[in-house]
């Protein structure tokens, strides 16, 4: 699959570069059996996934969460409370439609996270679709799974901390999609959210395209499109 990410010009201005495979095939990403599963661990920064953890879940797919342990409650970077539905070493890729890794202190402070790390080579050297967003990129990064992948973050130099050999591949982009992983910087929620819905086939493009305005660049020309959608059952 073709690399595609959505950049931002000089103007300020938003432009989507590439179309991941070109298919727009709906049916990929209708909700079927497979849940999304989104990492939970303490710091974990809230804001980063509500877009994409929500609209998946209007959409009819099932999102559980997964911790470090199960039965461990974690505390997010916003004070809320998670009781994971599973634990990390319980995961596998053949049971999932996507992993999502969000940011936390935590990525930088230790070894702590290293298992999602790995869990997220297990999930690509499967064929299954990981997200990446803020300091998971840095986890990413340490596990050499940037190393030959194109690739964002909050910035080069974040990065390149981390000792990995993939600084060739990074793009100046609010969110890349390369084959079956996607990553995005922290101030980019709606910018991931779209390349994961884009990727999972969640909308069709025009609808998709029309979401993106409206959440990203609050677009009011947007909303005859969603609406239209709306009334056809593909939002």
């Amino acid at each position: 699959m073709p690399s595609s990410y959505v950049r931002r010009s000089s103007l300020g201005l938003i432009h989507l570069v590439g179309t991941g495979d070109g298919d727009g095939d709906p049916g990929r990403g209708e909700a079927g059996s497979k849940p999304v599963h989104l990492a939970v661990y303490d710091t974990y920064a809230d804001w980063e996934t509500g877009h994409t953890t929500a609209h998946l879940t209007q959409r009819g797919h099932r999102v559980r969460t997964v911790g470090p342990a199960a039965g461990t409650p974690v505390t997010t970077m916003g004070g809320v409370r998670i009781q994971p539905d599973l634990g990390i070493d319980a995961l596998r890729p053949e049971d999932s439609s996507l992993l999502i890794l969000t940011g936390a202190r935590s990525w930088d402070m230790g070894d702590d996270l290293v298992p999602f790390a790995a869990k997220a080579r297990e999930f690509l050297d499967a064929g299954v679709v990981v997200a990446a967003i803020c300091g998971a990129t840095a986890g990413l990064a340490r596990e050499g799974l940037l190393d030959d992948r194109a690739h964002t973050s909050a910035a080069a130099g974040y990065l390149a901390a981390t000792g990995y050999a993939g600084g060739g591949r990074y793009v100046e982009a609010d969110a890349v999609t390369d084959g079956d992983l996607i990553t995005a910087g922290p101030t980019e929620p709606v910018a991931f959210a779209r390349e994961v819905f884009a990727r999972l086939g969640v909308y069709k493009p025009d609808v998709l395209d029309a979401w993106y305005r409206l959440f990203h660049d609050s677009d009011a020309s947007a909303f005859p499109v969603l609406t239209a959608a709306a009334r056809a059952g593909d939002v």
